[in-house]
């Protein structure tokens, strides 16, 4: 098959994670709505940190399959941004503070207490991906961060609103999302262009991002399962 033209590339890349992505899930939907219990969205913090714990490890996966420096150092910004230049900083720190702030005891968080086996699965099955497949296909598996800079916008109005009990300043996390987000998708995505010039390279690309949406689509329903929707008064 012929490839697609740069643009119908990343229109088809939009298209199908955007379709995928797990703000359409049911538990993501009512945490959304003001739906959720304390411990439900509480839950939803302590077990979204063992994912978050994971994405500094794949990025190191990331760096060591290029040859290139200029990416190596580009892409060595995402484990900074969540790793911190040191310690008390990064997104890993705004994320126990997350934890904090929603009540949880943030030494229990940081050692996993409480993580539900399937999340770990999904998440493990996430990096298991990035480590097997190719840079281009590892690369691209990240590109759910198109849609991030939306969702988080939305998810600090809805907190805000819904959830009162949590403190503000523990969404910091959340609000340095918004801009970085689109820093990192727009990296990844020239990156992603430039290397799938075949249609059989595109579509390895395609099948990489959908893959991912089902490893964050799989932590949800990992936590409706353990914590129905049907349990919400």
């Amino acid at each position: 098959m012929t490839a697609l033209s740069p643009e119908a590339f990343v229109e088809r890349l939009r298209q199908e994670g955007a379709q995928r992505y797990h703000d359409h899930h049911p538990f993501h939907q009512a945490m959304h709505a003001g739906r959720l219990t304390r411990k439900q969205l509480q839950e939803w913090v302590r077990n979204r940190y063992y994912y978050q714990s994971r994405i500094p490890i794949k990025d190191a996966l990331i760096v060591a399959k290029s040859e290139d420096p200029a990416f190596r150092r580009m892409w060595l910004r995402r484990i900074r941004d969540q790793d911190g230049e040191q310690g008390g900083e990064g997104g890993l720190e705004k994320w126990l503070r997350l934890a904090e702030g929603a009540g949880l005891p943030r030494a229990a968080v940081a050692r996993f207490d409480g993580v539900l086996p399937a999340v770990r699965f999904a998440c493990d099955a996430y990096v298991d991906l990035v480590r097997s497949r190719s840079l281009l296909e590892a690369v691209a598996s990240s590109l759910t961060e198109f849609f991030a800079p939306d969702l988080m916008s939305r998810r600090i109005d809805a907190w805000e609103q819904h959830y009162p009990w949590i403190d503000g300043a523990s969404l910091a996390y959340f609000r340095s999302r918004v801009t970085r987000a689109k820093l990192d998708a727009d990296d990844a995505i020239g990156f992603v262009t430039a290397m799938a010039t075949t249609r059989e390279t595109q579509d390895q690309a395609i099948a990489a991002l959908i893959r991912k949406t089902e490893v964050l689509w799989a932590l949800l329903d990992a936590l409706q399962l353990a914590y129905p929707l049907d349990a919400i008064p």
